[in-house]
Order: C-alpha cells, then structure tokens, then sequence
C-alpha cells in the first residue's frame, strides 16, 4: 500500500471513529468550517461542482455560480459528518432524520411481490435514506458499492453499510447482476446510485442540454425480473430532517428491442433525476467529470 493509500484511509478510519463522538451541533459546525476552507482553496473538486452546476443552471453568472459551489461543499461535507455519525445514531434518530415523500410507491410495489429497484442520484446523503428504509419500514435490501483504493477503504465502506442493515455487493467481479436479479424475483428490494456509469457500457442519455452516460442496470434488471424501477430524489433544507420523493414507475416500453427499451427506460430515470438537481442543484455531489464532452472533448455538443 503506498503512503498516500495509506494516509487517505487513516484519515476516513479517524472520521468513522472520532467524528460519531462529537454532539450533533459539533460535528455540523464542523462539517462547514471544513466545506468554506475547501471551497476557498478552490481545488479540482471544487472547479468541477461549479462547472457540473453551469449546466444545471445555465443562466447563472460567477457570483450565483460560487453562492451554489459553496453551498454545495456545505452540502457534500454534510453528508460525510452524517455518514461518519450514522453509526452511532439511535434507531429513533433515525427514523426520524428522513421524510419521504410518495412512498406508496415503494410499498405498494413490495407488497405486490414483484420486487423494486429504487435508482438515486448523488443527491443529498443516500446512506441515510437507507439507513431509514432498514430501519423505519423495517425493509432490507441489496446494494453495490465501487472497489474503492486502498482495499482496505472498500472493507471500511462495506462494514459501515452492512452495519446499517444493508447487503452489499461489489461492483466489479461481474456477480452482482446476477445476485441483484434473484434478489428481485424473490419480491426484494434493490438499491443503486444511477447518475453516473462506472463502466464501457453505460447508456447515453440528453441531460441537461448535453449527452452524457448512465448505468444500464436498473432498466435491465426491470426488464430482466419484472420489478418496479422507481427514481428517487433526496434533498435537504434547513432543518436536521432530509426529504426525499420516489417518483412515479418507469415502464418497460411494450415494444423495441432490449438494447432499445434500455435507453428509453434510462432517458426517463435520466429526466426523473434531472427534475430533482434542478430544484436542489446544491445538494447535487458531483465533484466529477459527467458529460461526455468534459470526458472527451471531442465528442462536443449534440
């Protein structure tokens, strides 16, 4: 492992283990003294949320373009203290941290026996939600997690969501579709973050304006076992509460070929998310490259 492998997982272990400690008021106060020196240093992440949000909002000019980079580096550093807490938060904590709106769609789709697979964003803290599903509805449910570096980060991740009552799976090793799927035949619940392809072969999708790339699992595995795929966006406001929406199905088209439902049912999840960025574009994480122009300039404008 080499020293800043090392330094990086050290500094995630002190934050699973000393962050929980402090009083809930502590540790927000600071998770922002934190964000407002990060967003002042202006790094790579920090240029990159700005330039993800002058799409989001193409109208807004450098000043509203930084107000929404520093609120979104409050909002990111937010979820790392909750996440970093959750573990030792009370069931009543939780249960009481999370608001969802539109829930009968999740629970009348359980109910049915289909299975359901939930598709998220980078919105707000997910982990959260999550936490809320095992713990309030009293649900399990499967998720994948990105083999992170060192390895022994991956294992602190997993450990961390497995003691919030979710089964985890990893992303590479080309298993988990096929666990996801038996999961949803047997009526269960899965749960993916979809707004960004980690692969070759992710779909492309119009999204604000412009091409760019998202997983093809959620609509294939609808397809594939018959489950409910339902989008769901997360938000936070200025209470200790986050909110949340699942969002109406997204149907499997009753003709075309799987190649072709796949893009039709993802430009939908695509449209889903896009409705809740563009709402609450400062609780949008995404301090990485998106469009396939940043990713390849060449690829330019559709």
């Amino acid at each position: 492992m080499s020293a800043q492998d090392r330094l990086t997982d050290a500094l995630y272990g002190l934050g699973w283990s000393t962050v929980k400690k402090l009083p809930e008021p502590v540790a927000v106060r600071l998770g922002q003294t934190i964000a407002d020196l990060a967003w002042k240093q202006r790094g790579k992440g920090v240029q990159r949320l700005e330039s993800n949000y002058a799409r989001v909002v193409p109208g807004a000019g450098p000043e509203r373009l930084a107000e929404l980079s520093r609120a979104g580096m409050r909002s990111y550093l937010r979820y790392w203290m909750e996440s970093f807490r959750l573990p030792a938060w009370s069931e009543e904590r939780i249960r009481s941290g999370f608001e969802a709106k539109d829930l009968h769609h999740l629970t009348e789709g359980l109910a049915a026996g289909k299975g359901v697979v939930l598709a998220l964003p980078h919105l707000a803290n997910w982990d959260l939600a999550g936490a809320w599903v095992t713990t309030r509805l009293g649900i399990p449910f499967t998720t994948v997690a990105e083999r992170l570096k060192p390895e022994t980060l991956y294992d602190r991740f997993v450990a961390y969501r497995e003691g919030l009552g979710m089964e985890v799976l990893p992303h590479s090793g080309g298993t988990a579709f096929g666990t996801l799927a038996r999961r949803l035949r047997d009526g269960g619940l899965v749960c993916l973050v979809a707004d960004r392809d980690l692969s070759a072969s992710g779909v492309e999708v119009g999204f604000f304006g412009d091409t760019a790339r998202m997983p093809a699992g959620p609509a294939l595995l609808a397809q594939q076992t018959g489950a409910l795929l339902l989008p769901v966006t997360l938000w936070y406001d200025d209470s200790p509460v986050m909110r949340g929406r699942v969002h109406p199905p997204v149907e499997v088209p009753e003709s075309g070929t799987r190649a072709e439902k796949t893009s039709v049912m993802t430009q939908a999840l695509a449209d889903a998310f896009a409705t809740g960025i563009a709402d609450h574009p400062e609780d949008w994480h995404m301090l990485q490259r998106l469009w396939l122009a940043d990713l390849d300039p060449a690829k330019g404008r559709p």
